[in-house]
């Protein structure tokens, strides 16, 4: 028998804390392709300001972040449902204020 329990994303973040991350093949590119630090990815995963569900498998943990001297959003998309979770993509961007969450 198979029982979903829903659970919050910041307590998802919480029990993920404790387990390695798998990058997937398109983050490692976007990644490379972004020049965003994979340290910088995974304290985002590990340690979000924010976090919501984009979709049944998919949370967005997300952060501010500076580059140069310049601030962005860094937006991580993790499955959390996967063991060990997978980050399927990361992005940085300029416009917070489109995706920040008040």
């Amino acid at each position: 028998m198979w029982v979903e329990v829903l659970v919050s994303p910041r307590l998802q973040i919480w029990l993920y804390k404790h387990m390695e991350f798998k990058l997937s093949d398109h983050a490692k590119e976007q990644m490379k392709d972004r020049d965003i630090p994979s340290e910088m990815v995974l304290e985002v995963a590990m340690n979000p300001e924010q976090t919501y569900n984009n979709d049944i498998d998919e949370t967005v943990c997300q952060s501010k972040v500076t580059f140069g001297e310049k601030s962005y959003l860094l937006r991580v998309f993790v499955n959390l449902t996967e063991k060990p979770p997978i980050i399927i993509s990361a992005y940085r961007t300029s416009k917070i204020k489109k995706y920040w969450r008040e």
